[in-house]
């Protein structure tokens, strides 16, 4: 039989009462392996409402109390791991060693916000004027949403609503539809744990259940991550209702290969980080950026020798390095990109196309390389999502440092180099958000932030780090003066310090 899910709210899981489900496909086999509910404006809104009452006796429990919720979760999720990763892996189709890793980046924020009791802390002037003390405090927001897209279905529901709930917000979470089982599951792991009902609630739709979180006037913040052209939509949407929004969208991340680079440590570096997870991450690498023609060539003949000796494979494959696309849509989209690429007159040196795969009906594509490609080329300006991996030649460093920095998107890029100089000029120069010196995924540590610039991401602060704290609390200034017993009468004049 095929597995219905279920919303989950107030605590316990709530069954769809729309009638309206989407189908969930096993990417291995192409087969439909479960059901999903697809929420309606009355259901949607009836989590928010379920949300609005648990958040406040939520917000009234001390920062310590709320952290000691979050370190019982982080048991919980590591006595069944391997099974979340399997879980991960069989409805999104990246291997079950990549799942693991999706998950670990996602806890380790939520060790970070185990810190809550001292990322609150506000600041004190102690006699800022005669028998004046300013201070200040960050208190939470109240209902604040999170749409998550497939890619990561445990890192960024994480990633979003471990420092919400740790700031004494309550949590709507809307994952994507397409691989919805894991945020549930890590929503009762944290009932399990003794968040109280309501405070973490997850329901599944489309856009009518976004529209509904981006237009209902008790949802204060909304926090997201798809494509540009959603994440505007969203953050247009959310902001002109009132609400803060952070919205991550789109990316072209350059690798940057200078001649004094180690050439076979770049190779290695642009195979994991272009072809892993079939190229479905953010922070993928699609662009091999060679300075000069001597290290392009160099470069192009390892990278082939690299792609050769790849094994595509089911997601549940140990001997796999990565797996299928999450969907059919996603497989003719790649298809269609690297025909498009060949129409543009970019040399095609290895078609995925034609790779052997594991299984006739999943979702599988092999591993494709392009060189001589231009910057006017979709294949160079458009986000792929796929493993589609580009060579776009630079002549010099000037012309290398041009190309990342003049995309429309601005989320990562590398640059590897031994040369300290230009490293450091590379850094301070580059028009982008998130930047790797011999790193090829430059995805910064939790109590770091994380975000791109340009059209990666709508709003002015990031993930985690203390950027997700500001995020989801306000501040409030508080001037406070006790009675002395002398009493200075009525006064006109704006009030100074001095």
């Amino acid at each position: 039989m095929i597995r219905e899910l279920t919303h989950f709210i107030g605590g316990k899981p709530v069954p769809g009462g729309s009638g309206s489900f989407g189908d969930i496909h096993d990417p291995n086999t192409g087969t439909v392996q479960a059901r999903v509910p697809l929420a309606t404006a009355e259901e949607t809104r009836a989590a928010v409402s379920d949300a609005a009452e648990a958040q406040v006796a939520w917000a009234e429990w001390n920062p310590q109390r709320r952290a000691r919720v979050l370190l019982r979760f982080l048991h919980l999720v590591e006595a069944e791991r391997d099974t979340l990763a399997r879980l991960l892996s069989s409805e999104h189709g990246k291997t079950v060693a990549d799942a693991d890793g999706d998950i670990q980046r996602g806890l380790e924020v939520v060790e970070f916000a185990a810190g809550i009791p001292h990322l609150l802390k506000g600041e004190f002037t102690d006699n800022a004027g005669s028998g004046i003390d300013v201070y200040s405090l960050r208190q939470p927001l109240g209902v604040v949403a999170g749409i998550t897209p497939f890619n990561f279905p445990a890192m960024i529901p994480l990633w979003q609503l471990a420092p919400a709930v740790a700031c004494g917000n309550a949590f709507v979470l809307k994952p994507s539809e397409r691989d919805p089982s894991v945020p549930v599951r890590l929503a009762e792991l944290f009932a399990e744990a003794g968040l109280p009902p309501g405070v973490l609630n997850v329901i599944h739709g489309a856009r009518e259940a976004v529209d509904t979180l981006l237009t209902d006037d008790r949802v204060a913040a909304v926090a997201f991550v798809g494509s540009t052209r959603v994440a505007e939509h969203v953050y247009t949407t959310a902001t002109a209702h009132g609400k803060r929004a952070q919205c991550f969208g789109g990316a072209k991340n350059h690798l940057i290969v200078m001649p004094d680079a180690d050439l076979d440590q770049a190779a290695d570096a642009l195979i994991g980080a272009g072809y892993g997870s079939a190229g479905e991450r953010c922070m993928a690498i699609s662009v091999a950026v060679p300075v000069g023609q001597a290290t392009a060539d160099a470069l192009r003949e390892r990278l082939v020798a690299r792609i050769g000796e790849l094994r595509l494979g089911r997601s549940d494959d140990p001997g796999a390095d990565f797996g299928p696309l999450v969907g059919s849509d996603a497989l003719e989209r790649v298809r269609e990109y690297v025909e498009i690429g060949v129409d543009e007159g970019a040399e095609l040196v290895v078609d995925g196309r034609g790779a052997e795969v594991p299984e006739p009906g999943g979702f599988f594509i092999g591993p494709s390389l392009f060189d001589h490609v231009r910057p006017d080329m979709r294949i160079y300006r458009e986000e792929i999502f796929g493993p589609v991996l580009s060579i776009v030649r630079a002549d010099d460093y000037e012309h290398a440092l041009r190309l990342p920095s003049e995309h429309e998107y601005g989320n990562g890029v590398a640059i590897f180099t031994r040369d300290g100089d230009t490293a450091r000029d590379f850094t301070r120069r580059v028009n982008t958000g998130m930047v790797g010196v011999n790193v090829p995924i430059p995805v910064p540590v939790a109590y770091h932030s994380f975000g791109g610039w340009k059209r990666s991401m709508f709003g002015d602060l990031n993930q985690f780090g203390t950027d997700s704290i500001r995020f989801f609390t306000q501040a409030k200034t508080v001037t406070s003066r006790w009675p002395s017993g002398i009493r200075e009468g009525a006064s006109f004049t704006i009030p100074t310090m001095g």
